[in-house]
C-alpha cells in the first residue's frame, strides 16, 4: 500500500457528496492524489456513524461540524465549483468552505466541467428557467450594466464563478481547471495544488 503519512492532506471538497456515484468518484480522486503525492480526505472520511442516525436537524448539524473538523486536520484543499441544482451558482455550503479555508491561509485550487462564464450561466439560468432576459443598461461612463430580472446586478465579469469564490482560491496560489471531463479537470488541479504545496514545502524546508 502507498505510505501516505508524508503527503500533504487535502480537503476534496463540492457537491459532489451529493452525487449518486460519490463513492466511485471519491475512490478515482484519491488515487489521482496519489499519483501526485498528495493524500486526498473525502468528507466521507470518519463520518460512519451518520449512516445510522435519523435525518433531521441534529444530523445535518453534526454533518457540518465534522466536515469542519476534517478541514481543520488538512493542510489544503481541491473544490469543485460546478453549477449546482441546474443555477448559475456553485453549492453554497462549499462556497463556505473556501471561505473556511482561505482564513486559514491553506492553498487551494478548483475545477469544473463548465466553462463558461458567470454572466453566460446567469443568463442562461434566467433565460432556460424563467424565460427572462438580462436587461442591458447603458451608463454615461459607456459601460454596459447587466440586471437579472429581479434588478439585481450581474456580477464578476471575466470569471467562472463568483468572484469571492474564485478570488479566494487565486489569492491562495491556487487556479481554476476546465474541463469537459470531471475526472480530467480533477486530475489537472490536483497537480497544481501539489506543485504549490511541494514548492511551499520546500520554501520552508
Amino acid at each position: 500500500m502507498t505510505e501516505t503519512k508524508a503527503y500533504p492532506k487535502i480537503y476534496l471538497g463540492g457537491d459532489l457528496v451529493f452525487r449518486k456515484n460519490a463513492q466511485a468518484l471519491f475512490h478515482t480522486f484519491k488515487e489521482i492524489c496519489l499519483t501526485v503525492r498528495l493524500h486526498g480526505v473525502s468528507p466521507f472520511d470518519g463520518q460512519d456513524e451518520v449512516e445510522a442516525l435519523p435525518a433531521g436537524k441534529d444530523t445535518s448539524l453534526l454533518i457540518a461540524r465534522l466536515d469542519r473538523g476534517l478541514m481543520d486536520e488538512c493542510d489544503g484543499a481541491l473544490f469543485c465549483i460546478d453549477p449546482f441544482r441546474r443555477a448559475a451558482d456553485m453549492d453554497p455550503g462549499t462556497a463556505v468552505e473556501i471561505g473556511y479555508m482561505a482564513a486559514q491561509n491553506k492553498p487551494m485550487a478548483g475545477y469544473t466541467i463548465d466553462g463558461r462564464s458567470y454572466h453566460d450561466k446567469v443568463q442562461a439560468y434566467f433565460e432556460h428557467g424563467w424565460k427572462e432576459p438580462l436587461n442591458a443598461v447603458h451608463q454615461t461612463s459607456g459601460k454596459t450594466r447587466w440586471l437579472d430580472a429581479d434588478s439585481m446586478i450581474v456580477h464578476s465579469e471575466g470569471l467562472l464563478q463568483n468572484a469571492m469564490v474564485e478570488g479566494f482560491i487565486r489569492q491562495s496560489g491556487g487556479d481554476i481547471a476546465v474541463a469537459d471531463d470531471i475526472v480530467e479537470a480533477f486530475k489537472a488541479a490536483a497537480q497544481t495544488l501539489s506543485v504549490l504545496m511541494h514548492n511551499v514545502a520546500g520554501e520552508k524546508a
